[in-house]
């Protein structure tokens, strides 16, 4: 079975896609690259042997030829295009976030139950990265009996001249706040957010640093600093009652020399997360044939955004802030 993908984005992410899809995974034909800038577009697709290049989302997921589309444009889009991706029926791995507005993430939820099938699946990736896979299997084996905590740290070399301790929440953390649910297989009745009093929280990449209490009682923190100046450095560590497990990031090589041993680190995420992205589109790509979902579901981008805005809301007011969410529906 080869499976026609419509691509919409050709930035950073969407050029990547375009090469796993084109590159590294069999049954799967790239049939459009969809941009507003008609040069990129091109690009991409004469580099992934893409066969149509158009400026129109729509007509993309309108086309009959088109099997399954893949969102990587910008965060603004992702919520309305998923919704027409439903509307026709038509499977969709759609970039994080799913939408920064919790209510237009319960708008796509409801288009997908009013359906009775879920087609929407976010770019979580960290779902399929091999380290915290095994990190979840230990837990569910009782290797390091119940679990109690989980650190994570997300650090970034630089941030863009407009990012704001808001926006590593928002922009950031939601990897965090969604690999830990998956990891501990729970969700979250608070969060505590705290920045540094050197940093004001509107200058760039001011850093957080988050706690959130689970509904089953555990604690996770969550440290975004995203100008750590010396690398991309994800770390996790996950506590539990007989032992831990820590996460532990592809090294291709040691350099040992004048009396150190020396380590290289990514200057961002896509080579430290390259396995995770094309185990994740693998993935994607089998469910369309099988009909079983896979990965984070348009409600896991619900709560991830929920939980965002909890945590903006903290650090707005320097205080505990309660997560409510909407009851589930069957569907996930």
């Amino acid at each position: 079975m080869t499976i026609r993908v419509g691509l919409i984005g050709a930035g950073i992410m969407g050029a990547d896609h375009a090469r796993i899809l084109s590159q590294q995974i069999s049954g799967v034909t790239l049939q459009y690259v969809c941009d507003v800038d008609a040069a990129r577009a091109k690009s991409v697709a004469d580099a992934s042997g893409a066969l149509h290049v158009t400026a129109d989302p729509h007509a993309v997921i309108a086309d009959r030829s088109v099997d399954a589309v893949l969102i990587a444009s910008p965060d603004h889009t992702h919520a309305p295009l998923s919704k027409a991706c439903v509307a026709l029926g038509k499977p969709v791995l759609c970039e994080k976030p799913l939408s920064q507005d919790a209510k237009e993430c319960l708008d796509v939820i409801a288009a997908e139950v009013r359906g009775r099938k879920r087609l929407v699946q976010i770019g979580f990736m960290r779902r399929f990265d091999p380290a915290y896979v095994e990190m979840k299997q230990a837990l569910a084996k009782g290797a390091i009996g119940p679990a109690l905590m989980m650190h994570n740290f997300h650090r970034n070399v630089s941030a863009p001249s407009n990012f704001t301790g808001q926006m590593a929440i928002t922009n950031s953390a939601p990897h965090e706040f969604d690999i830990a649910r998956f990891v501990l297989d729970t969700d979250y009745e608070s969060i505590s957010v705290f920045r540094p009093d050197l940093r004001d929280s509107a200058k760039t990449g001011a850093p957080v640093f988050m706690v959130l209490k689970t509904v089953t009682g555990q604690l996770v923190n969550v440290e975004i600093n995203n100008n750590a100046a010396y690398g991309y450095d994800v770390r996790g560590e996950l506590v539990g009652e007989k032992g831990t497990v820590s996460l532990r990031s592809p090294i291709a090589s040691e350099l040992n020399v004048n009396l150190q041993t020396i380590t290289t680190y990514a200057e961002d995420w896509r080579p430290r997360f390259a396995e995770a992205y094309r185990l994740q589109n693998s993935a994607w790509l089998k469910s369309i044939e099988t009909g079983k979902p896979v990965g984070a579901s348009a409600w896991d981008g619900y709560a991830a955004t929920l939980i965002a805005e909890a945590g903006v809301h903290s650090l707005e007011r320097a205080a505990p802030v309660k997560i409510s969410p909407v009851a589930k529906p069957v569907l996930y």
